[in-house]
This record gives structure tokens, sequence and C-alpha cells, in this order.
């Protein structure tokens, strides 16, 4: 889109994706990425000893370069965010790719740069055309390792910003985590990027820095140059080259309407969860390390609706002990009681898994061997779990649920085995909490259809919606080719929604969600309408959800949910509730949309 400019030149807007929120204006510092490409050598068979011994001095000192970088990291922002550098180390320390550059050495006598290349390369390759958009991703820290190789291996010294002088919007093709995590904030004013995506590690490290940043905008890198005047918001997505007076006035006074409502919306901290007719929601958050129980505090959560312990075993090379376990779960649940703490039992296989566990090579892994399916397969490894948890419950509200449940024999397997793990501690003289909650997941539309069975056996449900609906309507959401059919609102899935909770409801137990709807401020009236107790997000979300809860009525959501159930189509319960949205809090849509 382009609006004429007084000076001649054209107010130019771009879209991409917006990562980290803020409104910045300032000159482009361009970043070409250009690199020497070192020639390629061919190596005499006397020379090829002394090659592999560079290349693993400088995966060596690129080891040591990450962990400086953590360090460095972890000091600045905390150790949650500074853990994304395990996936780099993790590259370092893949056998098939330190193997296969020694077997290019060795047998194509290449020399070490050529065979780092091009094993990055087509590792490179590989992760971009898979469907999952967490492996996609990992394509950057490939990148990123494999070029700190190639310069401890060259000997090259490179600072992409070492031309900075003043405070600039760095743009780029692409931007390292690394790099990113080099970043001063005294100098970028924010950054933009054709690549990347929200879940990148890019992106990560840019909302924990607090640096406004629009990724996926295409070409920008090669429409811009260094010295133009660039406009950009990072909660829309939005770069606007050469902003008219107009444009900067208005992007002005929406940076300014913005901060005053998140200003409101912390100052709803200490505030109840409850309708303006008196209906109160537990508001909790979904975590997956124990050092974000900070984050649950900083924004007024109830407590944790859902702890992932698989994090607990993925990125080592052995199982975590029960007392490794239990320490975790005994810090959060301590730090937080008397609020409830919800941790589910390990969720590994589909996209997720530990170096520790031999899973099977599966077709189609999100419907294998996965979740409860494996714990109940292997006892031991689940009641290492399920003793940690319970000597944790001695300290605090916990509560244990277990994930992917599809039917009532897998919850009477789960519970005998808890059984076994009570008697174990009990005669260990051991204490925990005689009458601890169990919950299940309704992940799968067979576990909602018998939500009046599996009540029987539990004292609570907790609907992961993310699953609920990719399985429902059989779509994959990080398929680009059918990811327009993953809605939340389909009739099908709100009838589930509500199946579910009205099986709960008349068997006496309550009813939670913790998928992304939960967090969804949209989805807050609809979900009220339908009877939930409970809802679970990522702690940040919790001011906008609250004050959404604060601005409507029992009753007009009901009003809603009844509609919505009616409706034909998904777009059209969108509709409704954006349009309800609009009414009751306008200031959260601001924010959203």
């Amino acid at each position: 889109m382009k609006k004429p400019h007084k000076n001649g030149q054209e107010e130019v807007l771009i879209r991409g994706i917006g990562v980290s929120p803020g409104v910045v204006f300032g000159p482009v510092y361009l970043v070409t990425g250009e690199e020497s490409q070192p020639e390629e050598r061919v190596l005499a068979e006397e020379d090829i000893a002394s090659e592999i011994m560079r290349f693993e001095a400088a995966i060596i000192e690129t080891r040591r370069q990450i962990n400086t970088i953590q360090r460095n990291v972890q000091r600045v922002i905390g150790e949650y965010d500074a853990n994304i550098f395990d996936v780099h180390k993790m590259v370092l320390d893949d056998s098939a790719f330190v193997e296969e550059t020694i077997r290019k050495i060795q047998g194509e006598r290449k020399g070490a740069e050529a065979a780092v290349r091009q094993v990055a390369t087509r590792y490179s390759e590989a992760l971009a055309v898979v469907e999952d958009e967490y492996l996609r991703e990992r394509v950057a820290d490939v990148k990123d390792v494999a070029r700190r190789v190639l310069r401890n291996l060259t000997g090259e010294v490179l600072h992409v910003l070492d031309g900075l002088r003043e405070k600039s919007l760095v743009v780029a093709a692409d931007l390292a985590p690394s790099e990113t995590a080099s970043l001063r904030k005294d100098l970028v004013l924010g950054f933009a990027t054709d690549l990347g995506s929200s879940t990148s590690h890019t992106a990560i490290m840019a909302r924990a820095l607090g640096i406004p940043a629009v990724v996926g905008l295409g070409d920008v890198s090669r429409r811009l140059h260094t010295g133009d005047r660039v406009l950009m918001d990072g909660t829309d997505g939005v770069i606007v080259v050469n902003p008219t007076e107009q444009s900067l006035r208005k992007y002005g006074q929406l940076a300014d309407a913005r901060q005053l409502i998140r200003n409101n919306l912390n100052a709803l901290k200490e505030e109840p969860a409850r309708t303006s007719d008196g209906r109160a929601v537990v508001l909790s958050a979904n975590i997956e390390l124990q050092e974000e129980v900070e984050e649950v505090r900083k924004y007024g959560a109830d407590g944790v609706g859902l702890f992932r312990s698989e994090y607990l075993y993925i990125a080592r090379n052995d199982l975590p002990t029960e007392d490794e376990q239990f320490e975790a779960y005994r810090n959060v649940a301590s730090v937080l009681a008397p609020a409830a703490v919800i941790i589910r039992t390990v969720d590994l296989g589909g996209d997720k898994f530990a170096s520790a566990v031999k899973m099977p090579q599966e077709i189609n892994p999100f419907l294998g061997f996965r979740a409860i399916r494996f714990c109940l397969a292997q006892p031991a490894i689940f009641k290492t779990q399920l003793r940690a948890v319970l000597r944790a419950s001695a300290h605090g509200k916990v509560r244990l649920m277990y994930p992917m449940v599809s039917n009532v024999d897998e919850v009477i397997r789960a519970n005998a085995l808890l059984e076994e793990c009570k008697a174990e501690l009990r005669g260990k003289g051991i204490p925990f909490d005689e009458h601890i909650e169990v919950g299940v997941m309704i992940e799968i539309p067979s576990a909602a259809l018998t939500a009046d069975l599996l009540a029987r056996h539990v004292a609570f449900f907790s609907i992961g919606t993310n699953d609920l609906v990719q399985y429902t309507l059989a779509v994959d959401r990080v398929n680009d080719r059918v990811a327009h059919l993953y809605e939340p609102t389909h009739p099908a899935v709100l009838k589930l929604i509500k199946a579910t909770i009205d099986a709960g409801h008349e068997k006496g137990i309550w009813v939670g969600v913790c998928g992304q709807m939960a967090g969804d401020p949209l989805m807050t009236p609809l979900l009220l309408g339908l009877g939930i107790d409970e809802l679970s997000m990522v702690p940040s979300s919790v001011p906008l959800v609250k004050s959404v809860i604060r601005s409507v009525t029992l009753e007009e959501s009901r009003v809603l949910a009844r509609a919505a159930l009616g409706a034909g189509t998904a777009l059209e319960v969108l509709d409704q509730c954006r349009a309800l949205a609009a009414r009751a809090a306008p200031e959260v849509l601001e924010l959203i949309q």
C-alpha cells in the first residue's frame, strides 16, 4: 500500500508477523549477511588426520562460545530464555552431524570448511520441508551453529553490527538467535527480517529482551537500505517506509494507548477473576520449567493448571531420577502454595522425544505410542514419576493429570499404578497427600464422548483444545495446506467441549481448559457461557483474559454460547465472539487484533 508524501517520496506499508510488541521509528541499519566462501581444498592423505583435529578443535571452541553466550543471556534475562541455546549444543553434540562431517573429510578428502558447509546444508534442507513447525524453525539453529564452526575454522571474526553507530532499526534476511542475544538495546530500536515465525528462537529472544520485532517480511532486506527512515509496529507486524506525519501521529497515539491499556491490565493483578454479575473463574498458568514460577506470580495467576513435565526428560542423555523430579515439583508447589499446581504426567512421543528413551519409528507419531500409552507400557519409568509427584504433594496443593486418555481402561490402570506407589511410600514412612486429586486431559474425541464414564474415576477434567481440535477435524495445524481448516470454533469442537463440561458437572467434578483457546480473550466469554470452571494459559495472557471476564456478565456469555452451539460455521461463531468482545472489552481487542 502506498500513500503520497509531501517530500515526493511515497509511504510504503509492508506486512509481516509481529513477534515482539512496540512501536519504533528511526533509520535502517541493513545487515547484508555476506560471508566469505572459503576455497574448497582436496586433502592429501597425510593431511586427513590433522584436518579432523582442526574440525574437532572448532567444535570445542564453538561449544565454549555458545556456553559464554548462554551464561550472558541467563544473567541478563533469566535461565528459562537462555535454555534455547541448549538446542545449539545439541547440534554440536549430535554424533550423526559430527560423524558425517568426519566421513566427508576422510572419505572424500574434503577440507573441514567444505565438509561442515555440505553437512549443515543437507540438515537444513531436510528440516525445512518437514510439516512440524517446531522442527522447521530449527533450521536457523543449525545454520547458526554451522556459521560459528566455519568462522572458528577460518579464524574469521564477524560482528554483524560492528558498523552501528546510532539508534537504528536492524534489517536482515535473518538473524541467528546468538546474534539476537548479542544486540545492544541502547543502539537497536528493533529488528525486521525476511524469514522467521512467532515460534522461532530469534522471536523468542526478541520478546525476552523486550526488543520490538517483525519477522516473515519476505524481501524487506532487499527493499530497504541503510539510512532509510522506517516506522515499525511489532504488535500488528507492520513496517512503514517513509511514513507521513499523519502515520507517525497515528502510530504514536496507538503506542501511548496500548501502554495505558497494559498499565490498567497490570493493575488487575490482585483483583478477582469474576464476571460483573458474580461468576468466579479460576485463572491458572501453563509452565514447562520450574524457573517460570516467577512469571506465574508476576501476572497474578491462581496457580499452575498445566506443568508440562516432559521438559524434565528432554535434552539430556539419561532419565531424570525420582529425586530430581521431586525437587522440581516441590519447588513449584511450595512457592505457589496454597495455590494448586497440576502436574501432567510425561507426554513423550508425537513431537517430543527424550534421548534416553528408545521410541519406535512411526509413520504418524501423533497417533502412535505416546503420552499415557507410553507410560502404561513403561511402568518403571511411570512409577518413578508418580512417586516424585506424590512426595511433592506433601509440600503444597499438588494435583496429577494423565494426558491423551482415550478410554476408561487407561485411567483404571494408571490409578492402579498410583495406588502401588502410595503403598510403597507408606511402607517407607514418606509423607504425601493421601487424597491427591487426579484428573485427565480431554484431547481425543473418544474421551469427550465418554466423559460420563471417565468422570467416575477422576476428580477433574482439563480440556486440551489444541489436540482436541486437531483430532476432531483431522487437521495438522502446522501443515500450510490445511492449516486454514484448523478452527477451534468449529461446531463439532464446541459440541464436544459442551458435552465434556456437562458430563463432568453432572458427576460433580470441575472442568478446565488448558489449550490455546483458554488464553484467547476472544474465546473467554464463549468458554464461560459453555460452563467452564478454570482456564489455564501462558502467564502473560492472564491479565487480558481477566479483564474480559470482569467486563462481561455470565448471562450474556450464556447467550453467546447458545448462539454458538446453534451456528452453522466456525466463522459465524468467531464473528459473534468478536462482536461481544468489541462491546464489552474494546481495549483488549485493540491489543490482540
